[in-house]
């Protein structure tokens, strides 16, 4: 969002909200047309996305009661838009936005216009303040790892270590860019870190000083470890937290365990992507575990008990009614993966007749007594008649 959109857009009308509206009015307002204009309930509607956009832009500076006052200061000041010309020789007003936004005076053919809009806008755009000020605390780079996991420790949770490499104050020079410590204020910036530009229209915008790098300070003697950059590549081991229940692929987010922010600043976050190792026995299907069991035809066909291992725990016991098909699914409840809510799935158990390879003996009596027992029956009837068709 540019400074100029922050002026001319009037975020209470896009809320369809008066100026003087309450907090609650504004909470209710959006939440009414983020439910109409969400994305989810417009799939495939670019306008309805554009302007769940606009809603969300316009309550990100109304919802919040510091970035509402200096919205409505900046507004009433440039005259909803469109700055009104002060007396001077034929009603000609000359300024420069620059000014304005840096914080300098600058003389007018009408008299004197003092102060700035650095502190109204410093806080909406994170552009500096007025010049001769240090640099603002800059937050830390966030980094992303990889972490893998066996089968059993993405069901469970786990504490690993992970070596992450990132940027950091140098300690050669502690930070300062200057290896004897005494790095002077860069005479481009003044310390600011920032210069401006102009951006046609009479804006002013800035950008990191090309001289310092947007440090503010410049090194007369630059460290050999970081070149004068005061940030050094530094490596580190932690012992990282991962959650039970991860799946493969899942990325965490972790705060504040970056890199190391600059001048007081925060620091970055830490991102880390878990990969899950198969299981032998054991698979995973969304909260539930899943496991095929192998039973006896007799056991398919009267029915019986059947013990199921379980992933760390002791077996349970299913009941197999008889006439079990082969493929079948049963569920052990409480038996499956760590629910968010600190719940568990369960556990699937699908059942796999095996058929013997070689029969001999009063087995194979058994099953020849069976066989002329049941050759009335043709499994394959229904299947030849649906064959037939219409």
């Amino acid at each position: 969002m540019s400074t100029k959109d922050f002026i001319e857009k009037d975020y209470y009308k896009v809320l369809g909200v008066p100026k003087d509206a309450t907090e609650a009015e504004i909470k209710k307002a959006y939440r009414k047309l983020a439910r109409e204009f969400h994305p989810d309930a417009n799939k495939g509607n670019a306008k309805a996305e554009e302007r769940f956009k606009e809603i969300s832009e316009a309550n990100d500076v109304l919802g919040d009661p510091k970035k509402r006052k200096e919205y409505d200061e900046a507004r009433a000041l440039f005259g909803n838009g469109g700055f009104r010309p002060g007396p001077g020789a034929g009603g000609s007003f000359n300024f420069d936005l620059g000014d304005l936004f840096g914080g300098g005076g600058t003389t007018t053919q009408g008299g004197g216009f003092g102060g700035g809009l650095g502190d109204v806008f410093g806080g909406l755009f994170n552009r500096g303040g007025t010049a001769g000020t240090r640099t603002q605390p800059r937050r830390g780079q966030d980094i992303e790892s990889e972490v893998t996991l066996s089968f059993t420790e993405a069901i469970e949770g786990a504490t690993v270590p992970l070596r992450m490499s990132s940027q950091a104050p140098c300690k050669a020079c502690s930070g300062t860019g200057d290896k004897n410590g005494t790095p002077r204020v860069c005479p481009t910036c003044v310390g600011t870190g920032q210069v401006a530009r102009g951006s046609g229209g009479g804006f002013s915008l800035t950008d990191p000083c090309p001289d310092c790098k947007g440090r503010g300070l410049i090194a007369e003697h630059p460290c050999m470890e970081c070149k004068g950059s005061g940030r050094a590549k530094s490596s580190r081991t932690m012992q990282v937290r991962i959650p039970a229940g991860v799946t493969d692929g899942q990325r965490i987010r972790l705060r504040g365990k970056g890199a190391p922010g600059e001048r007081g600043g925060p620091a970055g976050d830490l991102y880390v992507v878990v990969h899950v190792g198969e299981h032998p026995v054991f698979g995973r299907k969304g909260d539930n575990l899943t496991v095929t069991v192998p039973v006896t035809f007799a056991e398919a066909a009267l029915g019986g008990e059947v013990r199921v291992p379980t992933l760390g725990g002791p077996p349970v016991t299913l009941k197999l009614p008889p006439g079990t098909p082969n493929g079948r699914t049963m569920r052990a409840r409480g038996k499956g993966a760590v629910r968010k809510d600190g719940t568990r799935g369960d556990l699937l158990v699908t059942v796999e007749v095996r058929v013997p390879k070689d029969v001999s003996g009063k087995a194979r009596d058994a099953l020849e007594a069976y066989r002329e027992a049941t050759a009335g029956e043709d499994p394959r009837a229904e299947l030849f008649e649906a064959a037939k068709g219409d």
